[in-house]
């Protein structure tokens, strides 16, 4: 017998419109920030906004999921505590992503618990820990292999999130202190200051310049729309979009386009299904390249990608459009491969390779004026980074998402009874006392065509089956207040059928993997300091935003400078490099060592600017 599994596609919602937008283009389940105690601080939404939200998903099934996954103090602990009883009780939100293992220790409603991948979770003893310790969804890293995730899904049966598109951050996740160290605005508690998007100049030891001002930290952005069948075959079960803090066209485009591609693996293997209701349908063609990037790449998925920073530039070059032809005083020509229209944003990296742009004024014929004319040479390429056309497109109505619905109407003796039956199997039932005229012309055209109208409701009609011994007549405007009235009624049939799981939480005391807890640990409170040593660990090291270290990391990264210039050691025709190590990256008055660990491929940062010494 074939084995079902429901597949989640898990938008971001920067606010309520973002979250509604993302479930008409098709997400299964939305997450969005609380109002305060988010990994986006920037990203806070009231009570009343997420209630709305979690309202209009639930019609159809889909979730809702808060972040508030920081690390909290004693009294912010308790201040959220406060918070979640109102998100379950009031807002009635699906799960919590979390990262502070404190909450666990709180009296908690019997909401689900999701472990947000800030708890580092990259091996299989963490995620087996999770899931023992009653977390119902785990997030895993974005810089693991498919062979990774595989393995972690063959000993777990706890549903796997994973990352399939968006921003990368170049640092493991809840593993980053760069920012809290060098300004006091901790990633961990969600005010990361964005150093790894910097300009660096990486010199050696000697201070011998290697390369200038370069953006070495800075990783293209996350896609593995073509890699999904894989995902799935691998065991994972959520597949999550980054990008709490885009804008809602963003979160149309990019929802869209996955939603595509996931219903188009779903018609050729049965075995996984949908794990919301209703089907989208757009205005607009979905196309990842028109939204806001920075350069793809797969990261790590199948092995270490060749090209993963987006070294000269960490802005959004868009799409590629095609080389410089002719430049003249007045205006520029390209053989675009896409038509380019008044008002759109054009790029290109300049003789120094940075990235220039320019607006489209005009465009006549193959002249195209730009505001400023840049100097710029034959054989350029050029992309665009802002779609004027598209963006109008997305700023309208873009998707409408409907249910598809039966109704059968049936004769009474008394008048007539109507059933509405949704692709849930939900079903409501009304009757009408109505008297009989046999009509001077047959009426099943005017039954069908009325009650098929469901305008601005969530339904679609897709069969209308017609019960009757003779031709009555019924008017046009009573069919319609009888649709109306049915339609009604499944919505709050549907409203009162959908239910928050219910999750019983207990305390446990298996053992954590991890003996002695550091300041990787993140142990901001005592609850989480109670919570550790619960589970046979022992804490020598508050988290760093609390007991800050001296000369210790600050981050660690799969991703590797020296591999990235072709002089890794393990890797046959890498180059043997002239300089002499260690290596530095400076900004201003920031001064930053690079460690190599190369027996594990990771490369680790540590702070050594001369103002903190």
């Amino acid at each position: 017998m074939l084995k079902v599994r429901r597949i989640e596609l898990l938008a971001p919602a920067k606010n309520l419109e973002c979250g509604i937008e993302a479930i008409n283009h098709g997400a299964d389940a939305v997450y969005i920030g609380a109002p305060k105690f988010s990994a986006r601080a920037a990203a806070g939404n009231t009570l009343d906004d997420i209630k709305a939200l979690a309202e209009y998903a639930h019609l159809y099934n889909a979730k809702v999921y808060v972040a508030l996954n920081t690390i909290l103090s004693d009294k912010e602990l308790k201040d959220a505590g406060k918070l979640i009883w109102q998100l379950y009780g009031e807002a009635k939100i699906d799960a919590l992503i979390i990262q502070d293992m404190g909450i666990t220790m709180l009296d908690l409603p019997p909401i689900a618990l999701h472990a947000s991948t800030q708890m580092d979770n990259r091996g299989v003893e963490k995620v087996k820990f999770l899931e023992r310790a009653g977390f119902r969804q785990i997030v895993l890293p974005r810089e693991l292999t498919i062979d990774e995730i595989g393995e972690i899904a063959s000993q777990v049966n706890t549903p796997l999130e994973v990352f399939v598109h968006g921003a990368l951050c170049v640092c493991y996740s809840g593993q980053c202190y760069l920012s809290e160290a060098l300004s006091g605005r901790s990633a961990n508690k969600g005010a990361c200051a964005q150093y790894c998007r910097l300009p660096y100049t990486l010199v050696d030891a000697e201070g011998e310049e290697i390369i200038a001002k370069k953006h070495f930290l800075s990783m293209k952005d996350f896609n593995l729309s073509e890699n999904l069948e894989e995902l799935l075959e691998a065991g994972v079960t959520s597949l999550k979009i980054e990008g709490r803090l885009k804008d809602v066209s963003y979160v149309k485009n990019v929802v869209a386009y996955y939603r595509r591609r996931l219903d188009e693996i779903f018609k050729k293997h049965p075995q996984y299904q949908k794990a919301s209701s209703g089907s989208s349908i757009y205005t607009f063609e979905p196309d990842l390249e028109k939204s806001f990037n920075r350069g793809f790449t797969k990261y790590f998925l199948n092995g270490r990608d060749k090209d993963i920073w987006s070294l000269d530039s960490p802005k959004s070059v868009g799409e590629p459009i095609g080389k410089i032809t002719d430049i003249t005083t007045k205006f520029i020509k390209i053989n675009a491969t896409h038509k380019i229209n008044n008002g759109d944003g054009l790029c290109f990296f300049n003789n120094k390779k940075e990235l220039e742009g320019v607006h489209v004024n005009r465009v006549e014929g193959e002249l195209i004026y730009p505001s400023i004319l840049p100097n710029i040479k034959k054989g350029t390429s050029v992309y665009r980074n802002h779609n004027h056309e598209f963006e109008k497109l997305l700023s309208k109505k873009s998707a409408e998402r409907k249910i598809e619905v039966t109704i059968d109407i049936n004769e009474l003796p008394f008048g007539y009874s109507l059933q509405i039956t949704d692709e849930d199997d939900n079903y409501a039932v009304l009757n009408f006392e109505y008297e009989k005229q046999i009509a001077q012309k047959d009426q099943t055209d005017n039954i069908y065509n009325n009650l098929s109208k469901t305008g601005i409701t969530i339904f679609k009609v897709a069969q209308v089956n017609i019960n009757r011994s003779y031709s009555w007549f019924i008017p046009a405007s009573v069919l319609s207040e009888w649709r109306r009235l049915l339609t009604d009624k499944l919505v709050s049939v549907r409203n009162i059928r959908y239910r928050q799981d219910i999750v019983l939480h207990k305390q446990t005391s298996h053992a954590f993997p991890v003996k002695n807890i550091t300041y990787l640990g993140n142990v901001m409170n005592d609850r989480s300091q109670k919570f550790y040593v619960q589970h046979q660990s022992h804490i020598s090291q508050l988290a760093f935003e609390r007991q800050p270290q001296k000369d210790v990391p600050l981050m660690f990264t799969r991703h590797c400078i020296k591999q990235s210039l072709g002089w890794c050691p393990k890797e046959k025709g890498s180059k043997h490099h002239p300089y002499k190590e260690p290596f530095f990256l400076i900004y201003n008055n920031t001064r930053l060592q690079l460690a190599f660990d190369c027996k594990i491929c990771e490369m680790k940062i540590y702070n050594t600017s001369l103002s903190d010494k």
